[in-house]
């Protein structure tokens, strides 16, 4: 009898893996076509790739989806890697039970379960499903009560005040006004108010302190993709795993950035529990954030978490505290400066105000309308994730708000989804549907958001979530942090609108607004280095 050596045991079982990768893969998809309910779409655009590749290098998917979906209906059956399908959902009834059947029934891609895992940890709230999900959600929820957030609303107007002291300082030396890269100072209001409302420590970024974090998400946003980059996420799409061991630079940056993530928590964690022990309830960061994850962590009980899952929110809480927030008022400061009418009203509302206002003043859609409306304007506008991909779990029966005619000419007023489905809420295409948010839908119009402020259609009503924007998602995993985001907001764009005057460098016509890679899409001056916003920033 033969002995195969060792060489030839590995390529024999490399063999046998393949092929059965290969043929599960197959089977699989072969069953999600011949379940699910044949879909109208466009023709793949590449044998291999579909769409994908497509969807991705656009700046603006919301447009060709809505494109696709004016022209084949309200679910569109679109072709992507491998000859696969992903299946977008435009009907308001579809999308709100897609959300609220998820994490149940729709969870987290295999790909976007190993590119979190490799950036935040294995047990975040992000990715995690059935009773973990519930319990990290039922631990985290006090951190974000309206009580909790009342008390931090302090924190978020000292970070704007003390960029304020130092954009003062800067006008002073220029004769009152200067050129001022705004996002970079978003980044540090954010980050600094992140620092002490989650985790009761001083980054103190707006005061210049270098902070290894800081660096890694410039590294991630510098980092240029290499054909090696895309192929391996192409294949990575169908098969996941081919992600997380593909020897790539960005693959290597993304674990380096968990790691110093993870250090910086596991550091934030060691401080706190020395400062709370020594002081107790008086500690700063007792009722914050970190103070919770650390009951938590001492807690044998059905809210209990181990170490590892700690880390883990911590992870996500900062980068969802940097990067979101900042994002959104950039965004802020480009629609003010694009309309200066806007800008002016919004600063004489403000500036009706001696002092700071109270959290109910600042959360108040009839005291401060206008700073509302451009608040939910710019979050319906600009929202920080486009779109939301999950898989089918199981096989599914969504219904629908109107009948659908299917490829094969059946109307139905329901869909089949097989499991495995690939299905996409595409909140971006939805947040500015003229169908659903009227002709002006693509435009800034903060008055929509006013009280007296007729609704742009009655199909809008059927949307769920928060003011009916999906930008904070919907049913069971609705952004935890969706007010604890809009008091930040609020509070930052408060101090500056109301001190401060923005203005393209270049006036609006000579100006481009472009988007930057890194994370999430940043928007950018196009002609700047990175995700550079100069603007002409003067004294009022």
């Amino acid at each position: 009898m033969t002995t195969l050596s060792s060489t030839e045991v590995v390529l024999v079982s490399t063999i046998v893996f393949l092929g059965y990768s290969i043929g599960s893969w197959y089977l699989s998809r072969r069953r999600r076509f011949q379940v699910t309910t044949p879909l109208n779409g466009p023709e793949r655009l590449h044998p291999i790739w579909g769409w994908t590749q497509a969807i991705i290098k656009t700046d603006y998917s919301a447009e060709m989806y809505e494109d696709w979906v004016k022209e084949f209906g309200s679910v569109v059956g679109v072709p992507t890697v491998l000859w696969n399908q992903k299946i977008i959902l435009a009907d308001p009834k579809a999308v709100t039970h897609f959300y609220a059947n998820d994490p149940t029934i729709y969870g987290q891609s295999g790909l976007a379960k190993v590119f979190i895992a490799n950036l935040l940890g294995h047990s975040n709230i992000l990715t995690a499903e059935g009773d973990q999900h519930k319990r990290l959600r039922k631990a985290l929820t006090p951190a974000f009560s309206l009580a909790a957030i009342r008390r931090l609303t302090e924190v978020f107007y000292d970070s704007a005040h003390k960029a304020k002291t130092h954009w003062d300082t800067i006008l002073d030396a220029n004769g009152g006004q200067a050129i001022i890269e705004v996002q970079d100072w978003m980044n540090h209001i954010s980050l600094d108010s992140i620092g002490v409302a989650g985790f009761g420590h001083e980054f103190n970024s707006l005061d210049g302190q270098p902070s290894p974090v800081v660096d890694l998400f410039t590294s991630l946003g510098s980092l240029k993709s290499t054909f090696i980059d895309r192929l391996v996420f192409l294949l990575s799409i169908p098969f996941p795993r081919i992600f997380t061991h593909a020897p790539t630079r960005r693959n290597q940056l993304l674990k380096r950035f968990r790691n110093t993530m993870s250090d910086s928590a596991q550091e934030l964690l060691s401080r706190t529990k020395q400062e709370t022990k020594a002081l107790g309830e008086h500690s700063a960061a007792e009722k914050s954030v970190i103070g919770l994850l650390i009951k938590a962590e001492s807690t044998t009980g059905s809210l209990g978490m181990t170490k590892e899952e700690v880390t883990s929110q911590m992870n996500v809480l900062l980068l969802a505290g940097y990067e979101t927030t900042s994002i959104s008022l950039t965004w802020a400061l480009i629609e003010l400066a694009k309309s200066q009418t806007i800008q002016s009203q919004l600063r004489e509302e403000l500036q009706q105000f001696a002092d700071d206002p109270t959290y109910e003043q600042l959360m108040s859609t009839s005291i401060l309308p206008i700073l509302d409306g451009v608040v939910h304007e710019t979050l319906r506008l600009h929202p920080p994730v486009p779109e939301s991909n999950r898989v089918a779990k199981q096989d599914d029966i969504i219904p629908l708000s109107r009948p659908y005619i299917t490829s094969n000419g059946t109307v139905v007023d329901r869909l089949t989804i097989a499991k495995g489905s690939n299905v996409t809420a595409p909140i971006s295409m939805i947040n500015r549907s003229k169908e659903f948010w009227g002709e002006d839908a693509k435009e800034f119009n903060p008055s929509r958001w006013l009280p007296t402020s007729a609704p742009s259609s009655t199909q809008l009503s059927e949307f769920m979530g928060h003011r009916h924007i999906m930008t904070f998602s919907d049913g069971p995993r609705m952004c935890l942090g969706k007010n604890f985001a809009l008091a930040e907001f609020k509070a930052a764009l408060f101090v500056l609108v109301k001190h401060f005057a923005f203005e393209f460098e270049n006036g609006v016509e000579g100006t481009e607004i472009g988007f930057h890679r890194g994370i999430v899409k940043r928007p950018k001056i196009v002609g700047r280095d990175g995700a550079e916003v100069p603007m002409r920033v003067k004294r009022v």
